[in-house]
C-alpha cells in the first residue's frame, strides 16, 4: 500500500482523489468508486500498488498498436477493478473484482517485473487488461526504469485520468497510449457512466505531449454503430488528433453482461470506409482475423508495408520509415532508421 501521488485535503478528515475524473471524495474509511483507493487517517492511499492480476508476454499488434514498435513483444500486466462501468466488458474477472491479493499474481516490485520483462525476452512493458490509470503510482516507478534498460512503455486505456495524472505518465516516460474513444456522448454517459469529453481531452494533451496516440473503438451493435456514429468518432480523431492517427475499430463478441449478436464483419467494413472518407489516413479492423483490413497500406499509392497474419507482423515492406515505392513517410515509432 502506498499513498496515493494525486489527492487534496478537505476538512473532516475527508479527501479528494485526483487520480481519474470522478475525483471521488472519500471520508476516512471510505473508498473511491474504482475500490482501488481508500481514505485512511485523512490521506488517500492506493490498495493495488505492484498488486498484479495478470501477466502476459503479448505482441504489440495486440494492444493493439500497429503505429508504436511493430512485431514487438511487451511483458504486460494489469491490476484490479475499474473507474468504468462497462457492462461488455473483455476482461471482466478482473475489472469487476476489487484487490485481491489472494488472487492473480501477487505483488511485483517495479525492478522485479522490469527484470522479468528482459528474462522473458520483451522489448517493452505494458500496462493493459483493466483501467491502468489505477496503477498511476507503480508506473511512474517502473516506465524510467523501462527505458534504462531499454525497454519500451505503453498504456492501453480507457483515458479517464485527470490532467495531472496524464502530466506524471508523460513525465515518467509513457510512449505510447492507446485510447478507447467508445462513441457519442449519450452512449458513453449512459453505459460507462463517464463524460467521453475528459477522454477527447487526454487523447489530445498526450499526443501534443509527443506520446505515441492510437485510438481504438469496439463497434458495438445498438450502442455505437450507426453511420453518424462512426462519422462523428472518425471526423473528430482527424480534427482532432491529426489524420496520421491510427484508429482500430474492432468487432465485439458478447461478454459479461451484454448479450447483443457479434459485431457484423460489413458493418466493420463500413466503418472504415467512413473512417477513410474523413480523411484518416490508417483505419485498422481487429478482432477478424486474415482480413486485409489489418495491413498497413501507403496512404499515398496504397502499397502493402506491413502484412500481418492474427496478431503478429509477418512481412515489413519500407525503406527505413518510407514507403519503397512513392517514398512517402510513414508515422511509425520504432528502430528504423
Amino acid at each position: 500500500m502506498r499513498e496515493a501521488l494525486l489527492q487534496e485535503r478537505r476538512s473532516g478528515g475527508k479527501a479528494r482523489c485526483l487520480t481519474c475524473e470522478r475525483r471521488c471524495l472519500l471520508a476516512p474509511g471510505q473508498r473511491g468508486f474504482c475500490r482501488t483507493r481508500e481514505n485512511r487517517d485523512g490521506r488517500i492511499n492506493t490498495l493495488v500498488y505492484g498488486l498484479l492480476s495478470a501477466i502476459s508476454l503479448n505482441p504489440m499488434e495486440k494492444k493493439p498498436f500497429y503505429h508504436l514498435y511493430p512485431g514487438d513483444l511487451a511483458l504486460t500486466c494489469g491490476t484490479w477493478s475499474c473507474n468504468f462501468t462497462c457492462p461488455w466488458c473483455q476482461n471482466w474477472e478482473i475489472s469487476q473484482r476489487p484487490p485481491d491479493p489472494s488472487r492473480g499474481e501477487g505483488f511485483s516490485a517495479p525492478w522485479d517485473f522490469v527484470e522479468l520483462a528482459r528474462r522473458m525476452g520483451a522489448q517493452g512493458v505494458s500496462l493493459s487488461f483493466n483501467e491502468p490509470t489505477l496503477l498511476l503510482e507503480w508506473a511512474v516507478e517502473l516506465f524510467p526504469l523501462a527505458h534504462q534498460a531499454g525497454l519500451h512503455t505503453n498504456y492501453v486505456t480507457n483515458g479517464y485520468m485527470t490532467e495531472e495524472a496524464v502530466e506524471l505518465l508523460v513525465a515518467a516516460g509513457l510512449d505510447g497510449a492507446n485510447l478507447d474513444l467508445k462513441g457519442p456522448e449519450a452512449a458513453v454517459r449512459r453505459f460507462c457512466g463517464a463524460d467521453p469529453e475528459k477522454v477527447w481531452r487526454n487523447a489530445r494533451l498526450f499526443k501534443s505531449s509527443g506520446v505515441h496516440v492510437e485510438v481504438t473503438t469496439l463497434v458495438i451493435p445498438g450502442v455505437n454503430d450507426r453511420t453518424e456514429d462512426l462519422k462523428y468518432i472518425a471526423e473528430r480523431i482527424a480534427a482532432e488528433l491529426g489524420p496520421e492517427t491510427p484508429w482500430h475499430v474492432t468487432r465485439y463478441f458478447p461478454a459479461f453482461q451484454f448479450h447483443a449478436p457479434p459485431t457484423p464483419l460489413a458493418t466493420l467494413e463500413q466503418a472504415q470506409e467512413i473512417g477513410q472518407k474523413a480523411g484518416l489516413q490508417y483505419v485498422y479492423i481487429g478482432n477478424v482475423p486474415g482480413h486485409p483490413g489489418q495491413n498497413t497500406y501507403c496512404p499515398g499509392c496504397q502499397a502493402l508495408l506491413l502484412e500481418r497474419e492474427g496478431l503478429r507482423r509477418v512481412r515489413r515492406n519500407l525503406s527505413g520509415r518510407r514507403c519503397p515505392r512513392c517514398g512517402a513517410r510513414i508515422p511509425l515509432r520504432d528502430r528504423a532508421k
